[in-house]
């Protein structure tokens, strides 16, 4: 808890611990959200080096097979409708529902909406990169690509929290863009905590090599009283 300051003393320290009263228990908060930038540029090295993409193999090996069985079966009907042999009841059936039922029909509507958003999925997987738990890293060399983990990232930013100070435990969610650390303190001013937390974790992030350097937020609270 903050020490009691005197009304009449004129050089008060800020602080942004708080408290929050939440049911029956007290928490002490401390909050730190700014975009760090701990490597200054002179140290980096140019170069920009884009997200992995993935080979999507499973949903590209599931459209082949789909494709190949549905052309094989049709070709098969229509050469065997050429040779004079009757075409198979699925194709008269659907040549006949088709013939017969109007464009409202809901099973026409359903059936159309699923073809599109077949069609949306693939036009997603083909556009969009993928592989999002892995982090790209700076690249020193032109002919060399690497990436960092998600999780491996999260765990070296946690072993460098612990090592703080009045830290007793440290969540850490690794994004792309954002780092979220939330700490509990169980002793020690938790703006003190908070500012060595900042400190450290930026050296981090900045030691990490990430390509795109991602902004750090820190949460420093006290634990939950028991009783």
């Amino acid at each position: 808890m903050n020490e009691p300051h005197d009304p009449d003393d004129g050089t008060r320290r800020p602080s942004t611990a708080g408290a929050v009263e939440h049911g029956d228990v007290l928490l002490d908060r401390s909050s730190s959200s700014a975009a760090h930038d701990p490597a200054p540029d002179k140290q980096r090295t140019e170069g920009r080096a884009g997200r992995f993409w993935s080979g999507r193999r499973i949903p590209a090996g599931i459209v082949s097979l789909v494709v190949l069985g549905a052309s094989g079966l049709l070709l098969y009907d229509v050469a065997a409708v050429r040779a004079g042999h009757p075409a198979m009841q699925w194709r008269r059936s659907l040549a006949d529902e088709l013939a017969h039922r109007r464009l409202d029909d809901v099973w026409v509507l359903t059936g159309a909406s699923v073809a599109a958003a077949l069609g949306l999925w693939l036009l997603l997987l083909a556009l969009t990169p993928g592989l999002r738990d892995l982090l790209p890293m700076r690249r020193e060399q032109p002919d060399v690509r690497a990436a960092l983990d998600r999780t491996a990232a999260a765990m070296v930013l946690r072993d460098r929290a612990v090592e703080v100070s009045g830290v007793q435990s440290v969540r850490v969610r690794m994004r792309r863009n954002k780092v979220g650390v939330r700490a509990v303190s169980h002793f020690r001013e938790l703006d003190d905590v908070r500012a060595d937390l900042d400190t450290v974790l930026s050296t981090a992030v900045g030691e990490l090599g990430l390509a795109r350097q991602p902004r750090l937020s820190v949460h420093v609270r006290r634990p939950a009283k028991k009783g």
